[in-house]
């Protein structure tokens, strides 16, 4: 390795170890630790000690400008409508929450001032500023923020003629007579559903919210809580004014334009043009008079994310992911005029799976029967998850330290650790007897379940299996990833199985997988919406029309294996056993760690990676808001940002400050 390179890797790593010296935490703590770079000492020099952030002398950015691909266009402007980053992630800009978190994870006041329980997480108090307002995309003043539009939210996330379900699964899990509601809701006439609100006797009578005045939020909860501040900042509790519902009409809601919505948030979506661009304006009205915000921030659709670092690289936008053709291109180069900027972004709260599509349907509509009678059986899953070497995908991401992103499970490091300190994926690691977090690829396993799966399928299936891959048809680096991960599921043997790469033109899930066309999905992430195991695992559960991937990826609710069934059934009986246990927060995590174990185990999901990105970037990762769960990180308030961009130094140094 060259001494440059050398040096560039250890002033990177000096800053991780600060990271991982000062992890940890608690149950009811968002923010998390994370893992150093496994280098060799025998080949890299001692880590220098960072120095002090030197000041920058270039002004801070006014007028920010951030791209994002196609394939991450918006699909809805209603928060509460949502589960996908592609939407929450510029949502959340326009949203002001009960509570927000800072660079630690730490949780600090939103629109609460004041929160807390006095019995034990069975009823949790927040008392509101009377500061806030909601105005329209011009910033006209419609009506005051209340305790009231925290009631109506919830009603419209509770009403399933609303809202189809979306972010369903906290409050009901949680809030007393939440699950009641949804259920009687459920099942009466749409208009008349549609008609209720939380002003409604129904609501007020079933549902455990109380208001006993207009600037004081009262829930009730259905057993202790002990994590409900986490639930805060998660999109189910999100505001929402009866105002805009009235003005907008309940149908039409979810399809508003950015001139219909209300907005209580740093930012205005002054204007979107669909796949092509949107452009936020500093909401004049917002609360929070002392924060710092751009004067705009713009977001540009590109074709892929080459085009993404081709502009940061003409200073046309402010960051940006560096592929790994053009990091090995850098990082090899230390005479290029970007090596002194490459930096190591902070480990996302993602962790990224490859779910599997149990009732899988073929162009025509009909139903795929070899592949779903094929993913049916365990040992044909197993082959698959013990026989994928992702070394070769990891280096797409991060070649420099591929290893480093191996993920065991389901669930992110750094959500919720054990009243020793143990993390608990430290846990999950033990029960798939994989304690030191690595190493779950095995050929000589994924031969054996190869060998059994093709016995037990024989006369049912015909081999090999064709595995259905879809991916945007307009991004350059999704074919790359793609043609790596047919290599890497092919190396099972074509006799056995192949991966057909498909495409779509613009929307994964208006062209895909609401006609259940994939054979599974790969690379969707689950960052925890809350800071508990539950909130994960809960989106795998068989029959709860709640649980995101089952509904939207797997569709196991549509399985027809009786064995398939039966694992899915014990799995979730599993996991709602952790989630009564309420009083005894390391039995919780332990019975959740066998759940996610059994999950595993049974290759219903397989665990990929985690994402710490290469960059370059104008803006400094650690002034910015980071948990482990809630929907709050990319908010665009108080970062810091210099008009030339960061350099390693000055990264390791902010690390340093940060966490020192």
């Amino acid at each position: 390795m060259k001494k440059n390179g050398m040096r560039l890797l250890s002033l990177l790593l000096a800053a991780m170890l600060v990271l991982t010296a000062c992890g940890g935490g608690s149950g009811e703590t968002p923010g998390g630790e994370t893992t150093p770079p496994s280098t060799d000492p025998s080949t890299t020099e001692p880590p220098s000690a960072p120095s002090e952030p030197a000041e920058t002398k270039a002004e801070p950015i006014k007028d920010f400008v951030i791209y994002h691909t196609a394939a991450g266009e918006m699909e809805t402007l209603l928060a509460l409508y949502s589960e996908s980053t592609k939407d929450l992630d510029f949502l959340i800009n326009c949203i002001s929450p009960l509570l927000e978190i800072d660079q630690r994870g730490q949780y600090v006041p939103g629109v609460a001032t004041e929160w807390g329980t006095e019995d034990n997480g069975l009823t949790w108090t927040f008392k509101l500023r009377d500061n806030v307002t909601w105005v329209d995309v011009n910033g006209n003043e419609m009506a005051k923020c209340t305790a009231h539009d925290w009631a109506t939210s919830l009603e419209w996330v509770l009403n399933y003629h609303k809202n189809d379900s979306k972010n369903s699964s906290v409050p009901r899990q949680t809030i007393a007579g939440a699950e009641e509601y949804y259920n009687l809701v459920r099942d009466m006439d749409k208009a008349e559903a549609q008609a209720l609100t939380a002003d409604s006797d129904l609501f007020k009578d079933t549902v455990g919210v109380e208001i006993p005045d207009d600037y004081t939020l009262v829930y009730h909860c259905a057993k202790n809580v002990p994590y409900f501040p986490s639930l805060a900042i998660c999109t189910a509790m999100m505001p929402l004014c009866q105002g805009q519902v009235d003005a907008v009409g309940v149908e039409k809601l979810p399809g508003m334009e950015n001139t219909q919505l209300w907005y209580n948030g740093p930012y205005i979506l002054q204007e979107f043009i669909q796949g092509n661009s949107k452009t936020f304006v500093r909401n004049e009205a917002y609360w929070d008079k002392d924060c710092t915000l751009f004067d705009t921030v713009t977001s540009l659709v590109v074709d892929d994310g080459l085009m993404g670092q081709q502009m940061f690289m003409n200073g046309e936008v402010d960051a940006c992911t560096l592929s790994e053709s053009n990091l090995r291109s850098i990082y090899d180069n230390p005479s290029s005029e970007w090596y002194p900027y490459l930096v190591e972004g902070r480990p996302t709260k993602f962790s990224y799976h490859a779910h599997f599509n149990f009732n899988k349907c073929k162009e025509d509509g009909t139903p795929d029967d070899n592949w779903n009678k094929a993913v049916a059986n365990e040992a044909f899953r197993k082959s698959i998850y013990y026989g994928m070497d992702l070394t070769n995908y990891w280096s797409r991401i991060n070649f420099i330290n591929p290893k480093g992103l191996e993920n065991l499970c389901y669930t992110m490091k750094g959500l919720v650790y054990f009243s020793d300190g143990t993390d608990y994926v430290e846990r999950v690691w033990e029960k798939l007897g994989l304690p030191e977090g690595s190493g779950r690829y095995n050929a000589e396993k994924a031969q054996q379940y190869k060998e059994q799966a093709m016995q037990e399928l024989a006369g049912e299936v015909t081999f090999p299996v064709v595995l259905d891959h879809y991916i945007s048809g307009a991004n350059q680096t999704s074919l790359d990833d793609a043609t790596i991960i047919k290599e890497i599921v092919e190396a099972l043997g074509t006799d056995y199985i192949t991966l057909n790469i498909k495409t779509y033109t613009s929307s994964a899930s208006a062209e895909v997988y609401n006609f259940r066309l994939q054979s599974w999905t790969f690379g969707n992430g689950w960052g925890a919406l809350y800071g508990d195991p539950e909130n994960p695992l809960f989106q795998e559960l068989y029959g709860d029309e709640g649980a995101y991937h089952s509904v939207k990826h797997s569709n196991i609710n549509d399985a027809t294996d009786p064995q398939l069934i039966a694992d899915y059934q014990e799995y979730t009986a599993l996991t709602r056993t952790a989630a009564d246990i309420c009083d005894d927060m390391d039995a919780r995590y332990e019975a959740f760690a066998e759940a996610e174990a059994y999950l595993l185990n049974k290759a219903f999901v397989i665990p990929l990676n985690y994402s710490v990105n290469w960059r370059l970037t104008r803006v400094n990762d650690y002034s910015k808001m980071y948990g482990m769960c809630g929907i709050l990180n990319p908010q665009w308030k108080n970062w810091e940002t210099s008009e030339e961009p960061y350099t390693t130094e000055q990264y390791a140094a902010f690390a340093a400050a940060l966490n020192g």
